[in-house]
């Protein structure tokens, strides 16, 4: 079974509320078997839209992906960030 990975580009518009998010979805992500390949970091636009905040995690698969998104403690986290923030969120699965 392939991983699968999350990327979201986000562009935050409320600091204080948005790291509260940041704060508590480590721990919704890590309890589906996610980690982070980048968070934040250096970053450059080759095409699209600028969002200044980057994110990849891993997960073991995409249903681990998809499970983590929907669960009580990552929902719990994202209300502090669906008012704080503009975002685009994927779900892809690596090649085999």
């Amino acid at each position: 079974m392939p991983v699968a990975f999350w990327i979201a580009h986000v562009k935050v518009t409320d600091e204080a509320a948005y790291a509260e998010y940041a704060k508590r979805a480590p721990a919704a992500i890590e309890a589906h078997g996610g980690k982070f390949l980048a968070r934040g970091g250096k970053y450059e636009i080759l095409e699209g839209a600028d969002r200044a905040r980057h994110v990849v995690a891993q997960f073991p698969s995409l249903q681990a992906a998809h499970d983590c998104y929907h669960s009580t403690a990552y929902q719990e986290a994202l209300s502090f960030a669906k008012t704080a923030a503009e975002r685009d969120l994927i779900i892809v699965e690596a090649l085999e």
